[in-house]
């Protein structure tokens, strides 16, 4: 079930978890199931970008407003924290260098490695006293003999992130809990729906991590990198087309 990784909590432990508050139904849930068994839950939004999108609407500040009235609403302490210096240096810049560079980077792998699961990691234990950090990454753990931490396949096979988490530290993930990971996301939705959270139908959040979808990527990389000329090559090698600054 669900509550599986929590088993070894004792009520009298009862493990103080701060739940990345995304805005979005699975960190909403992830944070009611572990309040649900005991723990101490904590709340905290994530500021990684300080820009609005190509219609000049600020993603985030929808995103941070949903996850203040999801605290509200499960009546958990919330806090905000600003990694958008964090985020520019450890991985916009270094996804700016692998776009000139001709290779298409994923910079959600970076986010959760640099961001995510070491500055946020790091905040909550020094600054909030968090034993671990919780998210609603659709994925699990599990714990070898020799003490060290299997990053596993979230239930969901549709929705499952562990691509996106496989570049954590083992350190990190020895700290890290994953709520959501047994379930299945239309579970999760249902769950949210029984306790009546505004999110529950919220859509699923796609495009670079907390920067947002853009309609056109290619415009928003034009802010930041020279458009030039040059082939369209698959994987293979074989060049079959030509890029011109205009397309």
């Amino acid at each position: 079930g669900a509550i599986t990784l929590f088993r070894k909590f004792s009520v009298l432990s009862r493990p103080r978890v701060a739940v990345g508050l995304s805005g979005g139904v699975d960190s909403s849930v992830a944070a009611h199931l572990l309040k649900k068994e005991g723990c101490e839950v904590l709340g905290v939004y994530m500021k990684n970008w300080d820009s609005v999108d190509e219609y000049g609407f600020c993603t985030g500040e929808k995103d941070y407003q949903d996850a203040r009235h999801i605290a509200n609403h499960l009546q958990i302490p919330f806090f905000e924290v600003n990694f958008v210096k964090q985020y520019w240096v450890d991985v916009f810049e270094g996804m700016l260098n692998d776009y000139q560079r001709g290779i298409t980077p994923n910079p959600d792998i970076l986010c959760n490695r640099e961001i995510k699961f070491k500055q946020l990691l790091n905040y909550v234990q020094e600054k909030l006293g968090a034993d671990y950090l919780a998210t609603g990454h659709y994925a699990r753990k599990r714990e070898k003999q020799n003490g060290q931490f299997e990053l596993l396949c979230g239930t969901d096979a549709i929705k499952d992130q562990t691509y996106f988490l496989a570049e954590i530290t083992q350190s990190a993930l020895k700290k890290a809990l994953f709520p959501v990971g047994n379930l299945l996301k239309s579970q999760v939705r249902e769950i949210a729906n029984s306790l009546g959270i505004h999110v529950a139908q919220k859509r699923s959040s796609r495009g670079l991590c907390f920067v947002g979808k853009r309609n056109r990527f290619d415009e928003f990389l034009a802010q930041y990198i020279k458009p030039e000329e040059g082939p369209y090559v698959t994987y293979s090698k074989k060049v079959i087309g030509k890029r011109s600054c205009n397309s």
